[in-house]
């Protein structure tokens, strides 16, 4: 079962206003690296070379210019446009006919984490249909989609909830069999009038077919700005452990290959 991935990589970025008036959020810094190459590089190194990458019309230039290709990335990028903001399911929508029915490995663009997906890759492969999601135990669930896990099983995410279940967020990673578009096309809008991916999610569990992993290192988003400062100290202070432990700097660097102008 060939994975293909998708980073979605839309969004208007308004809780980092004024860093995203001129430019996509997932363009800002996170350590050495654009934000969006974080999650590219945790693809490239499960092996998904063949990747879609989702972007809104007004910054779509911008990161086509950066990414180009995918040849200096050893990866083949193709790109789509998320013409307004419609929600995380809307966006992953127009990978359809990229998906061409294969299953998808998707990140949300802001999503910077500690723990390779090749371990998570194979349990999705070995799984053979469904959905499988990645959860992580969070001190602020309430910011997230939360799992409610019974008997090792998810029995129901909750998006955002005031008083959650549990502890464990469903953080921005996901993996998807092919049935996963005949299911948004299902999935009616959200009081805030967007495609909600929690609907997919619970969809799937409603026919018995999500599974999940938890992550061992550390995750975060980095959309807002506590998040993205939190964000580039895991990342320096992982660079800084990787340094003590005599690993070479530039073995943690996403996509070292590329020559860094300094």
């Amino acid at each position: 079962m060939d994975l293909k991935g998708v980073v979605l990589a839309g969004g208007t970025g308004s809780r980092l206003f004024p860093l995203t008036k001129v430019t996509n959020k997932h363009l800002l810094p996170v350590g050495l690296a654009p934000m969006i190459w974080h999650p590219l590089w945790k693809l490239k190194q499960a092996g998904i070379e063949e990747i879609l990458i989702v972007t809104g019309t007004e910054h779509m230039g911008d990161v086509v210019g950066l990414m180009g290709s995918g040849k200096d990335f050893g990866c083949r990028f193709t790109y789509k446009v998320q013409d307004e903001a419609g929600g995380i399911a809307q966006a992953l929508g127009l990978a359809e006919n990229f998906a061409g029915g294969g299953p998808l490995c998707v990140i949300l663009g802001d999503n910077i984490f500690q723990d390779a997906l090749d371990a998570e890759a194979a349990a999705f492969r070995a799984q053979g249909r469904g959905a499988r999601i990645l959860l992580k135990k969070v001190a602020d669930p309430q910011r997230y989609g939360v799992a409610e896990v019974r008997d090792g099983r998810v029995v129901a995410v909750e998006e955002k909830p005031a008083a959650p279940k549990s502890s464990l967020a469903v953080t921005g990673i996901y993996f998807y069999d092919g049935a996963v578009f005949d299911i948004i096309r299902g999935v009616r809008p959200s009081g805030r009038g967007e495609l909600e991916i929690t609907d997919v999610n619970n969809a799937y569990i409603s026919r018995g077919e999500l599974s999940f992993g938890t992550f061992r290192g550390w995750w975060t988003d980095a959309g807002t700005f506590p998040s993205l400062a939190h964000a580039n100290a895991l990342v320096a202070a992982q660079a800084a452990d990787d340094v003590a432990a005599d690993v070479a700097a530039d073995d943690q660097v996403p996509f070292p290959h590329i020559e860094r102008k300094l």
